[in-house]
């Protein structure tokens, strides 16, 4: 098993200086390197204070200055926001850069926020459709001498420039649910990223079989890696382990009020969710939170990792956007490599 960070800046509050959080992102990614972390994994958001991404590779490459070891993963591009030549060209610069540390996790993208404004009139199928277009076109631009002639890109036989250090490219991931994403990921050669999002273990569960099931379709090819994806805090005492579970119950309300795209925004801040609102939301309640998502002190998130590690997950990643204070992050996060990590040593 093996252990990421996934992180952004996050910034539901105009007070909040967004210089400060890109400097606290830092912090925590350097946390991830010195503790041991195989990989840190960033996303691509537009337009989004809630989690402030406008281009991963941007941040990947600083980071490439400020770690050492870690894997530098994007988590996830958004496919139908990229041009294939433009994708492979700039991986593979920051695969330069970073001396062939990168990993390229791509999706179809979910907001309907970010469609609106930078693709108006893409649905959730096309986007799907333009991804399963553009992952074959990367790997051809990088063999070189391509040629694509699909029905969202056409262009000439192009090569790109540059090439990646990785041979014969850098790992590619796909953000995965249903079995027809699993399958086409599996049938390209694609590692898999999964999340259950705010479900509990019964959807961790359910989201391996489905990968199981494509592999099991797929089995004259090699068997991809799985990457689960989750909430994590670990906490120093039961009290502290219940304010992490209130906190997350306050970020889901404004994830899911960002999914739905109802709420008013200003300033690219979605309007103040009240206390009594999150009270009401019984979805993400604090103790479906507690009970869901990997909080706990060091022992229960072992347990709860392992449980993990024995379905066959080859990558945890510990999503520590959570809308707690940096201090309770830092906190978190160092207990994980400190008293965590180590029992998989």
């Amino acid at each position: 098993m093996k252990f990421s960070l996934f992180v952004h800046m996050e910034r539901v509050n105009a007070e909040e200086p967004q210089q400060r959080l890109y400097e606290e992102m830092i912090e925590l990614c350097q946390i991830a390197d010195n503790g041991g972390m195989h990989a840190i994994w960033t996303g691509e958001h537009h337009g989004m204070n809630f989690t402030i991404a406008p281009n991963p590779l941007l941040n990947l490459v600083d980071l490439a200055h400020r770690t050492k070891n870690v894997r530098l993963g994007t988590g996830t591009v958004i496919a139908p926001f990229w041009h294939p030549i433009r994708l492979a060209g700039e991986t593979a610069m920051a695969d330069i850069i970073s001396g062939g540390r990168i990993d390229l996790g791509i999706a179809r993208g979910a907001y309907g926020f970010e469609y609106e404004r930078l693709s108006p009139g893409l649905d959730a199928w096309t986007a799907g459709q333009k991804m399963r277009e553009l992952i074959p076109a990367i790997k051809g631009l990088w063999a070189g001498d391509y040629t694509h002639d699909g029905e969202h890109w056409k262009f000439p036989k192009t090569t790109s420039a540059p090439l990646p250090v990785q041979q014969p490219h850098p790992p590619l991931w796909v953000a995965a649910r249903d079995p027809n994403s699993h399958e086409f990921a599996v049938a390209n050669g694609c590692n898999v990223q999964v999340t259950p999002m705010h479900q509990g273990d019964a959807e961790v569960q359910s989201l391996m079989d489905k990968f199981n099931a494509a592999c099991a379709k797929h089995a004259d090819l090699p068997r991809p890696k799985i990457m689960v994806l989750r909430h994590t805090y670990v906490a120093d005492s039961e009290a502290d382990a219940m304010q992490g579970a209130e906190e997350l119950s306050a970020f889901f309300n404004y994830f899911a009020a960002w999914f739905k795209n109802e709420k008013p925004i200003s300033m690219g801040l979605l309007e103040t969710i009240s206390p009594e609102e999150i009270a009401a939301n019984v979805t993400y309640s604090t103790e479906v939170m507690r009970k869901n998502h990997i909080v706990g002190e060091p022992a229960e998130v072992i347990s709860r990792i392992k449980s993990y590690q024995a379905m066959g997950y080859d990558e945890f990643s510990l999503w520590i956007d959570s809308g707690m204070s940096f201090e309770r992050k830092k906190a978190s996060l160092t207990r994980f490599v400190t008293e965590v990590m180590p029992a998989f040593a």
